[in-house]
């Protein structure tokens, strides 16, 4: 197969899978894949952007694919946009970081998404949806609980599932690569 077709084919699948993933944990149990606390399970997935750059245009169109279903949940155009650009830059700063590692573990990268999206979801909430107005303390607040819900996603899922890519390395680079 032609490794540009390989790379759309990864791109594609990486995308449905987030998008599925999402719709169907929001649909199964409201608000815990698009609320200030959230626990995205389809976040694991970001794992795949330290080992293939195909994964950064699949988790932003998958991302973008999933907040479409949140603008039905009130959170409106704002998740598409702010959600999204969250996600492309956590993907993108993961694969040039995937290289540091601590015990073969990307920890800094798998960081990323926990930062860009405690940072920018962050700001999303409390600027478009906080009554009170934009306030430094609230962003603090919502910025670190969709940050922590980050890192629990990450820390539960991602780092197995990085575990489980690196030893099953010759064999998965057939799907990665």
């Amino acid at each position: 197969m032609k490794k540009s077709t390989l790379y759309i084919v990864q791109a594609a699948l990486i995308a449905a899978l987030y998008a599925t993933l999402t719709i169907l944990q929001n649909t199964l149990i409201p608000g815990s894949a698009s609320a200030m606390i959230q626990f995205r399970v389809s976040e694991a997935l970001t794992v795949l952007a330290i080992y293939t750059p195909a994964a950064i245009p699949g988790l932003t169109i998958g991302c973008v694919i999933a907040n479409i279903s949140s603008v039905t949940a009130g959170l409106g155009f704002y998740d598409m946009i702010f959600g999204t650009l969250a996600s492309f830059l956590a993907a993108v700063t993961m694969y040039l970081l995937r290289k540091i590692r601590i015990k073969n573990i990307p920890f800094l990268a798998l960081l990323m998404p926990a930062l860009f999206n405690g940072l920018i979801v962050g700001f999303e909430i409390s600027f478009f949806f906080e009554e009170s107005g934009f306030t430094l303390p609230a962003f603090l607040i919502i910025g670190g609980c969709v940050a922590l819900g980050e890192l629990v996603v990450l820390m539960v899922l991602g780092i197995p599932l990085c575990i489980l890519l690196n030893k099953k390395g010759k064999q998965m680079r057939i799907v990665l690569d």
